[in-house]
């Protein structure tokens, strides 16, 4: 019996909570993974204002020198993966990696075909277009942020430079980040919501079990093994005691029809003898 309504009790119960589980882990893993890339997204944008008001100074002066070693010194900063800057025309003119400098990118690329999709080049974007997500050669997933470098007045007011004042972007500054960090950290998440979910489901079935064991399982055991005394013994035993109020109510109710019956039968000496010919 206990195996029967176990499994008609327990086997529902069970999918209900794993299923209930399984989808709030979703959904919550789903808003907590939104949330620190959001983070990163704007992390990395800051990172890259940074990088240009660091460099600003160099720009205006035009020391390519001093604005080389910049960039280089961020590339070999630890999560970098790559920091540039070209031109309009799409042309590396600093690069952390030598192998870029003077390289022409394409507009179709995946940094560039943003501000490129149009006829007429996008100026503008806001911060989570700047951003793309991608894997480089070495299989690592990175961050990249595309930032423009807007012509301002300090810009085609300097003796130096050749810019007019109509052309409202100079270049553009490309910096990506490594995301190692940021995928362990989704992979400890994904780990302890997964351990959390095993223990509660395990915490869960184990309770209800429990309960049910305790407050209907052994009881109707009590009134099946009850009943089948009750038939077999000349003496009708006493109704268990400490059952639950309607599995008491069976009991007793049993037991006074089978008192009655068996009143019955004594006081009528041939129903007995029927009820065995039937």
């Amino acid at each position: 019996m206990f195996k029967t309504l176990a499994r008609q009790a327990l086997v529902p119960v069970g999918l209900a909570v794993t299923g209930f589980f399984v989808v709030c882990c979703l959904l919550l893993y789903s808003a907590i993974k939104s949330g620190i890339t959001r983070d990163a997204v704007f992390n990395a944008t800051s990172m890259a204002d940074t990088v240009l008001k660091s460099t600003r100074y160099a720009m205006l002066k035009d020391d390519r020198e001093t604005l080389a070693t910049v960039i280089r010194n961020i590339g070999e900063q630890k999560g970098v993966d790559h920091v540039r800057i070209f031109n309009k025309k799409g042309v590396v003119n600093f690069s952390d990696k030598s192998e870029e400098l003077n390289r022409q990118l394409d507009k179709k690329a995946e940094g560039c075909i943003a501000c490129h999709s149009g006829s007429t080049p996008a100026t503008t974007l806001g911060t989570m277009q700047q951003a793309r997500n991608f894997t480089n050669p070495n299989g690592k997933k990175v961050l990249a942020i595309t930032a423009p470098i807007y012509n301002e007045p300090e810009c085609f007011n300097a003796a130096c430079h050749a810019h007019p004042q109509g052309q409202k972007v100079l270049g553009t500054l490309d910096i990506g980040l490594t995301q190692e960090g940021l995928m362990d950290l989704l992979a400890t998440i994904r780990i302890q919501m997964i351990v959390f979910t095993i223990l509660t489901l395990i915490l869960t079935v184990g309770g209800v079990t429990a309960l049910l064991r305790r407050s209907v399982f052994i009881p109707m055991q009590r009134l099946r093994e009850f009943v089948e005394e009750s038939r077999e013994a000349e003496n009708l035993p006493e109704s268990p005691p400490h059952l639950p109020q309607d599995l008491d109510r069976i009991a007793h109710c049993y037991h006074d029809l089978l008192m009655e019956h068996r009143n019955a039968e004594q006081n009528t000496p041939g129903l007995k003898d029927n009820a065995s010919e039937q």
